[in-house]
């Protein structure tokens, strides 16, 4: 039976928070790997581990995939995940994650999408995440991706040619991409990731759909934040959507 996964993101998103979500769900280690292992790219890990972020218990997903000296493009990225094994629809979605990133960093900085210089994003560490959630979902029997409102915090965040402030200008163009909703929250720290928003501009619808629910994940971020810095994820049966807007979203022509 198909399934829905609602990101509850009272404390933002990252790819790693999502792994260790979809880890916490019941995906599988070796799962994960085994598909992984298809994009015939060496050099990363991805070990997981229990641990605690403000009294809330979950999984931490640590992603080990260490910089490289070339600095990859899209069409590396492209490369490397269309002559991977993985499923068509797992090549299709990681690409069109890579695309929307490529597009809101090339934005930032004024560049086209091909010649963005994939630093913090297209290291090997965002392949893994970002294919690796996708992924995830296969393996989970997801169908449809939702999300609640973004917190995006405030400060000043360290990027690969200096500083730049929060929410970071790439976060901001993805999430317009998507019309996402946002909440006013001044925690100083990042809290909303490129590679975060990337996944939900791309995959996600941006409401709490009605669930029969099944299981709930929590996936940990690195830091200690004053709140718990934990991702949750609520996995369910889709319900028929009682909202008539829901009903009415498919229109034959004649």
């Amino acid at each position: 039976m198909s399934q829905a996964i609602y990101f509850d993101c009272f404390s933002g998103i990252s790819g790693d928070m999502t792994l260790g979500a979809l880890l916490d769900l019941g995906l599988s280690l070796d799962s994960l790997h085994a598909e992984l292992r298809k994009l015939n790219v060496s050099g990363w890990n991805i070990t997981s581990q229990r641990e605690v972020r403000g009294y809330i218990s979950g999984t931490r997903a640590l992603v080990d995939a260490p910089e490289q000296e070339q600095h990859r493009h899209l069409s590396d990225v492209r490369a490397i995940i269309n002559g991977s094994g993985l499923s068509e629809r797992v090549k299709r979605q990681s690409l069109q994650v890579f695309t929307l990133l490529a597009e809101a960093e090339g934005q930032v900085h004024g560049y086209s999408p091909e010649e963005v210089h994939f630093h913090e994003v297209g290291a090997l560490d965002a392949i893994v995440d970002i294919v690796g959630v996708v992924v995830g979902l296969e393996l989970l029997g997801v169908e449809q991706v939702f999300s609640g409102p973004l917190p995006l915090g405030t400060g000043w965040t360290r990027a690969a040619h200096g500083w730049l402030p929060l929410p970071a200008p790439a976060v901001l163009n993805l999430l317009a991409s998507a019309g996402a909703p946002t909440t006013t929250d001044m925690t100083p720290a990042e809290l909303v990731t490129p590679t975060g928003a990337a996944l939900l501009a791309t995959l996600a619808e941006f409401r709490r759909p009605p669930l029969r629910l099944a299981r709930v994940g929590y996936g940990l971020g690195k830091r200690e934040l004053e709140r718990p810095n934990v991702l949750r994820c609520w996995l369910g049966t889709p319900l028929e959507d009682l909202h008539s807007d829901g009903n009415h979203k498919h229109t034959h022509e004649h």
